[in-house]
């Protein structure tokens, strides 16, 4: 039988966010949109940032028809481009005065084979660099709100997908000259969200800006597609559903938990870099119940000088050094 998944306390969910601003990235669906549309309800200013803004409004009104109180407001960003990473930093900075919360949420996950705009493998771009830039370009607001929360969605398959060990290929970060694996991209760009929010919160130690990383779980959302025709999608999602949950998969709400815990809970102050998993698809039997927080399976996520070096890599990939 599947464990029950963890579950945010629930005097977090009722606590007043009214003046708060919280960005979050790919809040158009899934477990994004779910995080959206709590802090909202809440009271919470909230900035949807949405490649696709059509989605997104949607997305918002939906939100503001629900919770006439919560501040919708959708904004847009494509992680897949510095330029526009770059433009919506920006943009935020003009209207906004105040940052309480930033979630890189948005992904994508075993991609085909291919590059973002700036020549980044799409996975390693969009997951990691993508998010990396943006946190860079909006620290200086976090530190003036402090304090203020960084929060990494990470994965499970951080510590092996599919088979495939998560590690950093500095040799070969892009699959520029070596074979594509997309699970194993998928890996490094999850490992590297990871160590992101711990040199992140040793960088950051004592300015009042908390960062940490997290699963969410195995959530039925867009990143788990059905090779099919979209009535025969429905179909085998409806047979496939209760299979799924058995074996672990839990849904949107479900999935957000651990995100809102990471934002709302006051003792994440005290665990500043620390990894907070739901129950999780894990080779270590012993991590698949998951923990807030829980120390990762994968040894490499506690490598400070692999962290290091990532973080000197991504500054010059993205164009900060």
């Amino acid at each position: 039988m599947a464990k029950a998944p963890l579950m945010v306390r629930p005097e977090l969910l009722s606590r007043n966010l009214a003046g708060n601003i919280y960005i979050v990235t790919g809040a158009n669906s899934g477990i994004g949109f779910v995080t959206a549309k709590q802090l909202a309800k809440q009271g919470a200013t909230v900035i949807m940032a949405c490649r696709r803004i059509i989605d997104g409004e949607r997305a918002a009104r939906e939100i503001s028809n629900d919770h006439p109180k919560g501040k919708p407001e959708v904004m847009k960003l494509d992680l897949g481009s510095l330029a526009s990473v770059r433009a919506f930093a920006a943009l935020f900075q003009q209207r906004y005065n105040r940052l309480d919360g930033l979630v890189n949420n948005a992904g994508v996950m075993n991609t085909p084979k291919g590059w973002t705009r700036d020549g980044f493998e799409t996975q390693f771009g969009v997951n990691y660099l993508g998010a990396f830039l943006l946190t860079a370009l909006l620290t200086n607001l976090l530190k003036a709100s402090a304090p203020s929360r960084v929060v990494n969605v990470s994965s499970s398959y951080h510590e092996q997908a599919m088979g495939r060990v998560g590690s950093i290929h500095f040799d070969d970060l892009n699959y520029i000259r070596r074979r594509f694996d997309s699970w194993e991209a998928y890996a490094q760009s999850k490992l590297a969200n990871l160590m992101h929010a711990r040199e992140f919160a040793r960088r950051l130690d004592g300015t009042g800006v908390t960062a940490v990383s997290l699963n969410p779980g195995f959530v039925r959302t867009n990143l788990v597609k059905l090779p099919v025709p979209p009535s025969a999608a429905k179909i085998l999602t409806f047979i496939l559903t209760p299979v799924l949950r058995l074996g672990g998969m839990i849904e949107p709400w479900e999935g957000a938990q651990t995100t809102l815990h990471a934002l709302l809970a006051p003792e994440i102050v005290n665990q500043n870099g620390a990894y907070f998993s739901q129950i999780g698809l894990y080779k270590d039997k012993a991590s698949r119940r998951g923990g807030w927080p829980m120390r990762s399976p994968n040894p490499a996520a506690y490598d400070d000088d692999v962290a290091r070096r990532l973080w000197d890599v991504s500054e010059t990939l993205v164009g900060l050094a």
